[in-house]
Parts: C-alpha cells; structure tokens; sequence
C-alpha cells in the first residue's frame, strides 16, 4: 500500500481510505450485509488500508454501529477511525458534545482520531461558528475525545477559503474527479489548503461510481479509443486524483471484493505525478464530454432521503443519467420501471411524478442540484404512456 504524509502531524495515511457510506445491503434494500461489509472493512486494513471513514446518518444511522463490530478483535489498533458531528442536528452548545460522546459509544471506542464537521457550506459554517465549535473542538481535543479536527465540504470556494482560514485544521475532506475541477472547493481549494499544510482528503473520487462503469458512454469511448491508451474507466479516475502531490488520500465507498483488489493495486502503482501530460490533456478532454452528456449532477450520496412523498431521487437521476450517456432509452425505461414500481421488493412506488416540489431536499443536497425541476425531467421522459404496460409485465414475471 502506498503511504502519504500528513503535513502537520507527520503521520502516513495509506492513499486509499474505506468510505463506509455505500456498503453492501441485504435483498431488502434497507439493512446492511453485516457479514459481508465486515469482511470486507477487514480485507481492506488486512492489504494495508489504515484509514476508516463513517458518519452519523450514514446508512440511516447502521454504519457506525457496523464499523465498530468490523473494528473488534484487535482491528481498532490497526486503523485510524474518522467520523463526523451531524452540524444540520446541532441547535446548541451541547448538542456538540452529546452527538460526539453518543459516537464514542456507536463506535465503542474513547477517541476518534480524525473528527470532522460534516457537510459545512457558508450557511452551517455561521451558525456553528456562532454557537461555538471552535471552542467545542479546543475541548474535546483537549479532554483526548477527537485526536485531529477536520471539516468536509459541499459549499462554494470562497466560504471553504473562510473556514480554512478561521482554525488551525489538521485536515479537510472535498469532493473532487476530473470533472469536478471547478465544482465546490475544486482545484483552487485543494490548493488553497495544500498551501497552509492542511492535509487533503478526497470524496467522490468516481462521482458516485460513474466514472468506473466498465464500458463508459459511447462518446466518451470513441475518445479513449482514439488515443489508443488502454486503462479501465475505474484506473483513470483514481491516477488522476493520485497523481496530484497534495492530495494524501481518496476514500473509496467499495462495496465489492473485487472493487477492492482493484483498488489497492491502483494505489499501489500511482504515485505522485504518475500520470504523463499527453494523459492528463485526455482526461480534460474525457471530463469536457462527461459534461456535455450528463444531465444530472447527482452522487447518489443519498442526503436528499427521506423523501416524505417516497420518491427514490437518487435512483431515478441515476437512471436518467444512464438513458443519456448510455442512449438505450427502451432499457432505461424499463430499469426504471423495475426501480421504481415496488413491484420486485413489494414496496410503494418512488416514481420522479411523486414529487410535489415540497422543496425539503433543497436545502439537503450537496450539489446544490435543483431536485424537483430535475424529477419533472425524468418523469417526463421515462414516465410515458407505456409504463403500466411495463409495470404490469413485471408483475405478471414475479408472480409467475
């Protein structure tokens, strides 16, 4: 595994991290695979990978709980363990302290090594900055409860150069791909906190997995085929973060046992500047057509959940965006069809036309994606006069 250095602490993060957000699920859909994900958060640290990140709501609240049975049997010692202070839930002083100690016992642990505030933009900044956190991080590092303090962000550069600038971080957490250079803090925030010897931690190295499908949209094959450089989608999204100095790790949400095996000997064969300038002009050209072609800017991170009128919207921006880079639209309407009917899990249905444009995801979402103008897009195009027809088919083939 390759190992790169905290610049404040001197401390060696291995490049890859496990995200814990995206774990394997049961056929419900709703529970995690514990057996799985914990053999596979022990395969990860077995291969070198001493960086375990997870959150509050992640997995409706069962990934903390999970990654503390995953780190028994002598697995905590080997592995620094980040989570995260659900800022959204803080109204108060001691709500800071509250979640942070619920925490210490979710994850059956006295310190949490890398503590983040999670999600920070300008509006989350302020009101925790005003309700004290600043102090609530001074005293917890203080007491031995967090050994670094950190932040991620979903937010616009300039309140990312703000809150860098207001407390002495240890590290700091941002999304950032190839075509994510100018999107949230970006390029120009990776630099900015690289130069103040903040340590650089990457999330959403794949844009939520779309960058590592197999066989990438026509368009952007004809592109990689033309230039004649044969690398997997998945290889070149993560040796084009590896490749650059100040980043010292991307966390992947890895899900599956050779996802994993995959990823380990990418990171083992990407070094800083590993990647060639004739690459790098190949993947801002790939990056320009991804753009062109992708309607929805979703992650499929999930934060927009619940939806109380029970519209699955990362699935159906997911779906969406595969009908158009992908332009098999008679599958995609059918995919949709088995996603979103309830008919293979026996659930209600989370069709984009339940959207009332309540407007409760807005607010929640971290690509500050406008949600309910998006759904009437999807529903106008995957929800034609032929869905009940396929509906219907589905039905007729669970049932018989």
């Amino acid at each position: 595994m390759q190992y790169r250095e905290v610049p404040k602490t001197g401390e060696k993060l291995s490049a890859l991290g496990f995200g814990a957000m995206r774990m394997p699920m049961l056929k419900d859909g709703k529970t995690i695979d514990e057996r799985r994900a914990i053999s596979q958060i022990r395969m990860c640290i077995d291969k070198g990978v001493n960086y375990v990140d997870t959150a509050w709501p992640y997995h409706g609240g069962q990934s903390e709980p999970l990654v503390a049975k995953a780190l028994a049997d002598g697995y905590r010692e080997k592995v620094n363990l980040a989570t995260k202070l659900p800022v959204w839930l803080v109204s108060a002083r001691e709500d800071m302290d509250s979640y942070l100690n619920q925490q210490l016992e979710r994850l059956h642990t006295d310190q949490i090594d890398y503590y983040l505030l999670h999600a920070l933009n300008a509006k989350s900044w302020k009101k925790m900055h005003e309700l004290g956190v600043l102090e609530f991080l001074n005293s917890a590092i203080a007491d031995g409860r967090i050994k670094y303090a950190g932040f991620s962000f979903h937010g616009q550069l300039p309140a990312f150069k703000q809150i860098v600038d207001a407390y002495p971080w240890i590290f700091c957490q941002i999304q950032y791909n190839y075509l994510d250079q100018q999107h949230q803090a970006g390029t120009a925030g990776l630099e900015y906190a690289a130069e103040r010897d903040i340590a650089v931690i990457v999330m959403e190295p794949l844009r939520g997995g779309n960058l590592a499908k197999p066989s990438p949209p026509p368009p952007v094959a004809t592109i990689l085929k033309k230039a004649k450089m044969c690398r997997p989608p998945v290889e070149w999204a993560l040796k084009w973060i590896w490749d650059e100095p100040d980043v010292v790790m991307l966390l992947s949400g890895m899900n599956e046992e050779e996802h994993i095996e995959q990823n380990i000997a990418i990171a083992d064969d990407s070094p800083p500047n590993c990647l060639t300038d004739d690459e790098r002009n190949l993947l801002d050209e790939v990056a320009a057509k991804y753009r062109e072609i992708m309607k929805v800017p979703c992650t499929g991170c999930g934060y927009c959940l619940p939806c109380p009128h029970g519209v699955a919207i990362p699935e159906a921006f997911d779906t969406y965006n595969g009908m158009h880079l992908f332009g098999n639209e008679t599958e995609a309407k059918m995919v949709y069809a088995m996603r979103m009917s309830g008919v293979l899990n026996s659930t209600e249905p989370s069709f984009a036309s339940r959207c009332v444009n309540c407007g409760e995801c807005l607010p929640k979402c971290p690509q500050d994606i406008a949600i309910p103008n998006a759904l009437e897009d999807v529903a106008a195009e995957l929800e034609d006069a032929d869905l009940p027809a396929r509906i219907e088919q589905l039905r007729k083939r669970v049932e018989g």
